[in-house]
């Protein structure tokens, strides 16, 4: 698996990655929370209802001191794309192997230093209640937490809380995020179709 580990960034990433902040400057967002102590951990990115919300992270993570990474399909990582794949934080994903994606993040969590992943759990910007349990399998199988993070792009603040580690009971552990959620945006009809969902929630697939 290709590793952007003491790489140096190429001029075109450096670039997009410093318009990007400017933008995350212009429209005037604010930070709610602080940066999680942990080193590796999994970011959940909710509600994703705006293109912009890919601005506020790379801007909020910027401020925050942290280099977020991503998922992605091992194809999008292809010559002439590596490099800059690489640059923006991205993690190749080979559907084609043996071993699930699940398996390959975990290992790259195993040999990172340092590593936030960020994951948008509602799957698309069309949302009907049921959050995919992706991330979850994840952070149980490379034993790290799991970080809420949300934004309210008509108010323009977002922000993070507090590390939760997953225990293996994924209901429980779900009801914990949608309360921090629902706190945090107790307007949002996602969150409350979220809350909701952990009550018929099935118990997580090994």
């Amino acid at each position: 698996m290709p590793s952007a580990t003491n790489r140096k960034p190429s001029l075109l990433s450096r670039l997009v990655r410093r318009l990007l902040i400017l933008l995350y400057r212009w429209k005037g967002w604010r930070i709610d929370g602080r940066r999680p102590e942990a080193r590796k951990f999994i970011i959940l990115g909710a509600p994703h209802t705006s293109n912009w919300d890919f601005i506020f992270f790379i801007g909020a993570t910027h401020e925050l001191g942290i280099r977020p990474s991503f998922m992605g399909k091992s194809s999008l990582f292809k010559w002439p794309m590596t490099d800059f794949m690489l640059d923006m934080g991205g993690i190749p994903i080979d559907r084609s192997r043996r071993a699930n994606y699940v398996e390959q993040v975990a290992a790259a969590f195993a040999a990172a230093d340092d590593l936030a992943l960020v994951i948008a759990p509602e799957g698309s910007r069309t949302f009907k209640g049921d959050w995919r349990s992706g991330f979850y399998h994840i952070a149980m199988a490379a034993g790290v937490p799991i970080v809420p993070a949300w934004v309210d792009n008509a108010k323009l603040v977002g922000g993070m809380g507090e590390p939760i580690m997953p225990t293996g009971d994924y209901r429980a552990d779900l009801a914990k995020i949608a309360a921090f959620y629902r706190e945090k945006r107790p307007d949002c009809d996602r969150f409350v179709a979220l809350e909701k969902s952990t009550q018929t929630v099935g118990e997580m697939k090994k």
